[in-house]
């Protein structure tokens, strides 16, 4: 007994947190990723972006959740009802220990093959040109008579129909009979809109069919159907199904409504707005009018009161131009009076102006008496320098000096020869007298 109880207690006790996160490894590492079918319940989208629902059949539901960064791909809305495939991954919530699944991706139940088919045909027409917006045709804003293209059994029509009664009950409605679901229905209805183009009694037509399951709406997903809009030389509008449903004839007709309802609302104004547009337009019109009267009106009193007799005119007239006259005279007479004064004003300053010629002319002679003078005594000056220097130059001049019998020795080179020292015997020197010169040669020297 107490080995028993040794062993028991030696046994690791785990938390729940702990047993919680082995039982989600447990779990993951068990099961890969699956496929489970299922009815969507209690759908709930929150603030984060990340959906939490149920999966459940008749015996059995499971928790399951799909991330922001999964379900923003989605190009449709699950909803409570809706019979899906789930890809998920099997895991265990740790903080509540509930068993959940992890959804990488939701389609609709039983429609992988159905959905690939439709995928394959959207991407051949699309690369064909079929979903190109500059072959879209516009729509007329006022149909004289409308088409529908329908089962006449269908809700949808009745639908269609009270619509356009309530917007424009004065536009006649063609109803194209021809089923849009079961087997043949796509050929059925590619031929009621041929039939609907060679008639051409219709400016738009309306194909449209009430919710349902792809399988259902799959008429409309077929190739022959979607030929035949795109040669249908009418606009046809396409209302099939619901808001969140779409088919290969949405992307090729000329407009997508998202429901019949929708489409009915599209091909034809509504009278009621026309008719409140109509008063609105009526209204602008009328005040239009009544200001274009008025200002009128006001121009014709402004004519008549501009309006004055020609007699009375002339008498205007003569009276401005004597007017004009005074004030030209007055004018002139008082540029004739600046004029004289300024004159006045400028031979004044001329005047005070002006050189005292008498006074001037006394001055110069008094100027030039004293310019004799003093040119008088400046010449008998530099005079008396000249024969000081003339006296000067007659004492220290050579020839004076050889006129006393003095001479003056020269070298062959020109050079006065002032010492013995600067000859040699043998030499050729010139002696210049006070009359004349000689050539010597030098016999005999000594100091």
């Amino acid at each position: 007994m107490n080995l028993i109880m040794e062993m028991e207690f030696a046994q690791p006790v785990l938390s729940v947190s702990e047993l919680n996160r082995s039982a989600k490894d447990l779990l993951e590492q068990a099961f890969p990723l699956l496929w489970v079918a299922g009815e969507i319940s209690n759908i709930k989208r929150y603030g984060s972006g990340h959906w939490y629902f149920s999966l459940k059949d008749a015996d059995a539901q499971v928790r399951c959740v799909m991330f922001r960064d999964k379900n923003q791909y989605l190009d449709w809305q699950p909803r409570d009802g809706m019979r899906v495939e789930v890809r998920a991954l099997v895991t265990l919530y740790p903080a509540r220990g509930d068993f959940q699944l992890s959804v990488e991706h939701i389609r609709r139940a039983g429609q992988g093959a159905l959905f690939e088919a439709f995928e394959q045909l959207k991407a051949r027409l699309g690369n064909e040109g079929l979903f190109d917006s500059d072959r879209k045709k516009p729509l007329p804003l006022f149909p004289k008579q409308i088409g529908v293209v329908t089962s006449p059994a269908a809700a949808a029509l009745h639908d269609v129909l009270s619509t356009l009664q309530r917007r424009m009950p004065s536009v006649p409605v063609i109803v194209y009979p021809t089923p849009v679901q079961g087997a043949g229905a796509s050929v059925k209805i590619a031929a009621a809109i041929q039939n609907a183009a060679n008639r051409a009694e219709c400016d738009v037509l309306i194909l449209c069919r009430g919710g349902g399951s792809i399988e259902d709406l799959w008429a409309f997903n077929e190739e022959v159907v979607a030929r035949a809009i795109a040669a249908c030389l009418v606009p046809i509008v396409s209302g099939v199904g619901h808001e969140t449903d779409f088919t290969i004839a949405d992307f090729v007709a000329d407009v997508r409504a998202p429901t019949p309802t929708g489409a009915s609302q599209l091909v034809c104004p509504d009278r009621e707005e026309l008719v409140r547009l109509g008063e609105i337009l009526w209204g602008r019109i009328q005040r239009a009018t009544q200001r274009d009267i008025e200002g009128r009106m006001q121009y014709v009193d402004m004519l008549e009161f501009r309006l004055i007799h020609p007699g009375r005119q002339i008498d205007d007239r003569i009276a401005h131009l004597q007017r004009l006259r005074k004030r030209l005279a007055d004018s002139w007479l008082r540029i004739s009076e600046s004029r004289k004064w300024h004159l006045r004003d400028l031979e004044q300053r001329m005047i005070a102006a002006g050189p005292d010629i008498s006074r001037l002319d006394e001055r110069q002679r008094e100027l030039s008496l004293r310019l004799r003078r003093a040119v008088a005594v400046r010449m008998e000056t530099l005079m008396m320098s000249l024969q000081r220097r003339q006296a000067d130059l007659a004492h220290l001049n050579p020839k004076s000096v050889l006129e006393r019998g003095y001479s003056i020795a020269y070298s062959v080179d020109g050079t006065v020869l002032r010492k013995s020292d600067e000859i040699n015997a043998g030499d050729t020197i010139q002696v210049v007298f006070a009359k004349g010169w000689s050539k010597a040669s030098v016999i005999e020297k000594g100091e």
